[in-house]
């Protein structure tokens, strides 16, 4: 029996790779999932919990890589799929003697390089000669974005492409089981409420605390009055996010949600979703606001602008207070250009489909392996 063997520093990233642990159990592989934690993960045959940790300084990974090593050589893998950049990392380092005497075929998909062009020098000088080394490790690399597509053609893996990200189920988003109105009451907003949604962990590089300031300048003005902002996601941030909002006298105007699994109501409650970023590979939570057609305003970084077309498909802002206040006044007060933005961004991101990106990944796995 063939066997591969997913990995990432996530459980939670399975969501991603499920429609493909499927297809490979159909195939009538065995499938097995590596990663943190003991949260269980459907549709594999084995799951393994190792210690990795996302910052590329803890020790925990030096164990993280000796416990993958012998999960590797006891399991005979025919593929080994890594996600995630410390899983990246880790995975390719753990079976590189595996490469040269069983003929393992390592897969990497880079959901959003490090290294990008604005990043700090630290990033570059940290990322980059690691990716570049570990690419001749890589039988293929995949990237999500154009702008990584281009950085890795210097790379020398065995192939390098593009897949236009991991997939949005656009009809299971559009099975929503709550009305507009419905979905407001159970989050106790009113049915005139302006609402404004974002969807991140709440970590540095979402930059939650930048639409905060912009609450803050915004809750005045005429009209405004009522205007909600919703946070969905956790993180080592939310006391210091809710600091702020008390700080700022917006604290009525801000809800934490947490982590939620009812996203497309969420949007389908919501006036706008918003955006600023300081980091991303290709925003799942982007592709999905897109197909819920809520109007968008995102921050102009690598990824949000594979997306999104400023002036056609949503506003693309500078990372200010003042800059994303206007855009949303604008977007508020001009309701035909954001039906407009709704109507072709639903149209656009209908590329980043599951129905779109799943052939494309079964025939990078089927170029890589022959099926018995």
């Amino acid at each position: 029996m063939k066997k591969i063997l997913f990995l990432s520093n996530t459980a939670n990233f399975s969501k991603f790779n499920i429609p493909y642990m499927r297809w490979f159990k159909e195939q009538g592989w065995q499938v097995d999932y590596c990663s943190p934690g003991e949260e269980t993960v459907p549709d594999c045959d084995n799951q393994y919990s190792i210690s990795i940790a996302r910052s590329p300084f803890s020790l925990k990974n030096v164990k993280a890589y000796f416990e993958l090593k012998k999960i590797l050589k006891e399991n005979n893998y025919d593929i080994l799929h890594c996600h995630t950049p410390m899983g990246g990392v880790l995975g390719r380092l753990a079976a590189n003697d595996l490469r040269k005497k069983h003929k393992i075929k390592v897969i990497y998909t880079a959901h959003g390089f490090h290294f990008y062009k604005g990043a700090p020098l630290i990033n570059w000088l940290v990322y980059y000669p690691v990716e570049k080394w570990l690419a001749h490790k890589t039988d293929v690399l995949i990237t999500i974005n154009k702008e990584d597509y281009e950085r890795a053609q210097t790379f020398k893996a065995g192939k390098i492409v593009y897949v236009p990200g991991v997939g949005v189920n656009m009809g299971k988003l559009g099975s929503r089981t709550k009305s507009r109105e419905s979905k407001r009451e159970e989050l106790s907003l009113k049915s005139d409420d302006f609402v404004i949604l974002s969807v991140g962990e709440l970590i540095p590089r979402k930059n939650h605390a930048l639409m905060l300031e912009t609450l803050s300048l915004l809750k005045n003005k005429i009209g405004l009055e009522n205007i909600q902002f919703l946070i969905c996601g956790c993180g080592i941030l939310e006391e210091v996010l809710k600091k702020k909002a008390d700080s700022l006298g917006i604290a009525d105007h801000v809800h934490f949600l947490g982590y939620r699994n009812d996203i497309g109501e969420i949007c389908s409650a919501s006036d706008l979703f918003v955006l600023m970023s300081l980091q991303e590979g290709l925003s799942v939570a982007l592709m999905e606001a897109m197909a819920c057609k809520v109007p968008v305003i995102c921050s102009r970084i690598r990824g949000n602008t594979d997306l999104i077309e400023s002036g056609k498909t949503g506003e693309i802002v500078d990372n200010k207070p003042s800059e994303l206040a206007d855009a949303i006044l604008k977007l508020k007060n001009g309701s035909s250009l954001a039906d407009l933005y709704t109507r072709n961004a639903a149209e656009t991101v209908k590329k980043f489909d599951l129905s779109s990106v799943e052939p494309e990944m079964r025939e990078i796995y089927l170029r890589e392996m022959t099926f018995g």
